[in-house]
């Protein structure tokens, strides 16, 4: 991971769970706004981690890393986007605020044009916000 961000100068790194056991490496991402792509079904299918609850998501958070939920590649691993946040709501434990939250870093670390990703961010503001 090193490598991506010294040799190529990577502002998004896919599949970077493994940064959540080095403290140095997640304070230099928060540090730099350096998105992880993060997709709990992919991990535990690959054999990163046991379970979705072993996928270091809180880890990466708490340490002030940004993540951008993903499905990887749905097509291998039957992964839906909508039911990686609900890892995160269910297992996860994140409130409406948090998944707010990680939706919002996964808009600004995307490579959508400026007027899409406001779009988006005003989207998701407007879903926090609606009545419950």
């Amino acid at each position: 991971m090193r490598s991506c961000l010294d040799d190529l100068h990577a502002h998004r790194i896919g599949h970077g769970v493994a940064a959540a056991a080095d403290r140095e490496l997640t304070k230099r991402l928060a540090a730099s706004g350096i998105t992880l792509e993060v997709c709990p079904t992919s991990n535990v299918a690959l054999g990163v981690a046991a379970r979705p609850g072993d996928v270091p998501l809180r880890t990466l958070l708490d340490d002030g890393v940004p993540v951008a939920l993903g499905a990887d590649d749905p097509l291998l691993f039957g992964s839906r986007l909508n039911a990686q946040y609900e890892i995160a709501r269910h297992v996860h434990g994140m409130n409406d605020a948090e998944i707010a939250a990680l939706a919002r870093m996964s808009v600004r670390g995307s490579a959508a044009p400026p007027g899409t990703a406001a779009r988006l961010l005003a989207g998701i503001d407007a879903w926090l916000s609606a009545p419950g």
